[in-house]
């Protein structure tokens, strides 16, 4: 199994970089968190007592997105790293019925961390961490932990396919990164970002779009679909 120790999140300063730089080195990020939040608008609001999952959670953003929405969340933020779970106690510290569990995605996959029954699923750049037959037990480990009619959300990176596209994706990000920093940030360079991507091990992890929503049909969804992509980021979804 992939363990958490040797990922990203628990590198030494990593957690403290991706927070100051994700607007400017996450392609299309302001859009991304914009769509979840018209999913929910469309899909959830007006229900009572919706209970939201965030597998991953960094910071909480995506949580705190749907809580600006509806309040009434009942929102348990799951992720491996303190300082990350820190960082999200402080962003969320307003809101009520909100749980914080320090965990990784392998203790949630071997029922070390117990999970409870969700209308709503959802995580971000966090499942690419995961080889293929994880992430294919992690989407069963959804299904059966969402309501009947619940959904799951994903917001993450794919690979192409094809070679040739993936590059041209990659310089697409490379370009984004550029005018975003130049605009905010002239001082520092975060392209290296997308030298540490390729040179990851993870960057072997990440499955294409088409095998991912595969592997949600095999889980039992339905209503599968890719609801937006620029380059290799991508949000995807489903229902049970």
């Amino acid at each position: 199994m992939t363990e958490y120790d040797s990922s990203w999140w628990s590198e030494n300063g990593f957690a403290p970089e991706y927070l100051t730089g994700a607007d400017i080195f996450y392609l299309d990020r302001a859009r991304f968190l914009n769509i979840l939040k018209f999913f929910y608008r469309y899909f959830f609001k007006g229900r009572d007592d919706v209970r939201i999952l965030d597998l991953g959670c960094g910071d909480g953003i995506l949580t705190h997105e749907l809580l600006k929405l509806d309040a009434s969340v009942k929102a348990t933020l799951i992720d491996g790293s303190e300082d990350m779970i820190a960082k999200a106690a402080e962003r969320l510290s307003e809101y009520k019925n909100v749980s914080l569990v320090t965990s990784s995605f392998q203790e949630v996959l071997n029922g070390k961390t117990r999970l409870k029954e969700y209308d709503l699923v959802v995580s971000s750049q966090a499942i690419h961490h995961l080889k293929t037959d994880e992430k294919t037990a992690l989407f069963r480990l959804i299904y059966s932990r969402l309501i009947k009619g619940g959904r799951f959300v994903n917001i993450d990176v794919v690979r192409s396919p094809l070679k040739d596209l993936e590059g041209w994706y990659l310089f697409l990000w490379k370009e984004w990164i550029l005018k975003r920093q130049a605009e905010s940030e002239p001082e520092k360079d975060y392209t290296h970002v997308i030298d540490k991507y390729k040179r990851s091990g993870h960057y072997e992890t990440v499955d294409t779009l088409d095998a991912q929503l595969d592997a949600l049909k095999d889980a039992g969804f339905k209503d599968i679909d890719c609801y937006y992509k620029h380059g290799i980021f991508v949000m995807y979804g489903c229902e049970k």
